[in-house]
């Protein structure tokens, strides 16, 4: 059987009813037989039937033994960075998502939590990096949002070996093409905010665990921090996911068209996207992905910051917007957004130069999409020839 075919009949029928959508079970306390005697729920942050479902799913998805549904992305991250103590040290992607590296950097380090940044496309610089107060390897791949592609096996062999987890951060591929717990991972998170809700109408994250203690010991730090999903925003969610494989697939293929596009204009520098051949990590992609992914970024050779904002600015399609995955072509400029909170020479170091611009291929035709590009590309021309005659003259 399908992935795809086992998603749609792993989501449950209600027992109760029929109900074939998960009903919303929107409450707060659950009535008791008698003191501690329940049917299974008494109080909604420690568990509820809706969110029960999409943890189960997700766990499912993933090839995990215990899925965790969170009220972000980074409670998610949050609850995973919990598992550790003052002195372990964190090797992390080196053009990791602003966001985690603001917790890292501005909450964990206070309390003596070290965090390593490097290039985990580089096993070497992997290895090198392990020290014996390693207790985490952190991996984005495809990173956010130069798209490096680090291996998920090789990397899982190291952790192994020095006695360290692993987790990915599986949001840019999701379920549809990559399940790292399979590849050996410990822990995956997802904001699912993006690719598993899919239609930019929820904030959410989970968590899934390859072995039960591990996923015992989050949903300790879950039930006891209190960041839980609501049920209604957990239905959402649940709702996403109902398409995610259908959906993942038109990504991957409008994607595809749009960096393909990009790579042989004559406004653009570099273009990042795994699926094409040019790109330094598209074996290892294939090997590991079903797909390469609805994420593409590039720079322009004009590489300043005001050529980028001009170009994220023009879009018509590509509406400049936050966060990813959704149903709309989005278009983001990294330096002053997703990694603004990252020191400007720590994140162009990384590879996220001052020109990169992301984008975030949506459902649109992708003629469509293409065409916006290629308008935007002209008024940003004619702009600057008509700056330049005025200088001229």
């Amino acid at each position: 059987m399908s992935n795809a075919t086992q998603l749609i009949h792993n989501i449950p029928v209600d027992p109760l009813t029929g109900a074939v959508s998960v009903p919303i079970y929107q409450t707060s306390t659950f009535v008791q037989e008698a003191p501690g005697v329940n049917k299974g729920y008494d109080y909604t942050r420690s568990g509820n039937p809706t969110r029960a479902a999409l943890e189960q799913l997700v766990a499912q998805l993933e090839n995990g033994a215990v899925g965790l549904a969170f009220a972000s992305g980074l409670a998610a991250i949050d609850a995973v960075i919990k598992l550790l103590h003052s002195g372990d040290e964190i090797i992390a992607v080196d053009d990791i998502y602003g966001g985690a590296f603001r917790l890292f950097d501005k909450v964990y380090q206070q309390y003596g939590i070290k965090v390593n940044y490097v290039d985990c496309s580089d096993l070497e610089q992997v290895f090198n990096a392990i020290t014996p107060q390693t207790k985490l390897i952190w991996l984005e791949t495809p990173t956010n949002p130069t798209l490096k592609i680090a291996d998920i096996k090789a990397i899982a062999q190291l952790a192994k070996v020095h006695r360290c987890l692993l987790c990915v951060d599986n949001t840019f591929a999701s379920p549809a093409l990559q399940q790292p717990l399979s590849l050996g991972a410990d822990i995956v998170v997802h904001s699912a905010t993006k690719y598993l809700g899919g239609h930019s109408d929820v904030i959410a994250g989970v968590v899934v665990a390859r072995e039960p203690e591990i996923g015992e010991r989050l949903k300790f730090f879950q039930n006891a921090c209190g960041a839980v999903l609501s049920p209604f925003d957990s239905w959402l969610t649940i709702r996403g996911i109902e398409t995610l494989f259908l959906r993942v697939k038109q990504h991957c293929a409008a994607a595809l068209a749009v960096a393909q596009f990009l790579e042989t204009h004559p406004a653009v520098d570099k273009v990042f996207y795994p699926g094409l051949a040019s790109h330094p990590h598209h074996d290892i992609a294939r090997k590991q992905s079903k797909g390469f992914g609805g994420i593409v970024s590039f720079t322009l050779k004009d590489d300043t910051e005001q050529a980028a904002v001009s170009f994220v600015t023009h879009t018509q399609l590509f509406k400049l917007a936050e966060s990813l995955g959704g149903i709309k072509s989005l278009v983001a400029h990294p330096a002053n957004m997703t990694h603004k909170s990252i020191p400007a020479e720590k994140r162009r170091a990384a590879g996220v130069s001052d020109s990169l611009v992301r984008l975030s291929v949506g459902l649109e035709e992708t003629e469509d999409l293409i065409n916006d590009l290629e308008a935007t590309f002209r008024h940003i021309e004619k702009n600057r020839k008509e700056k330049q005659q005025v200088i001229n003259a």
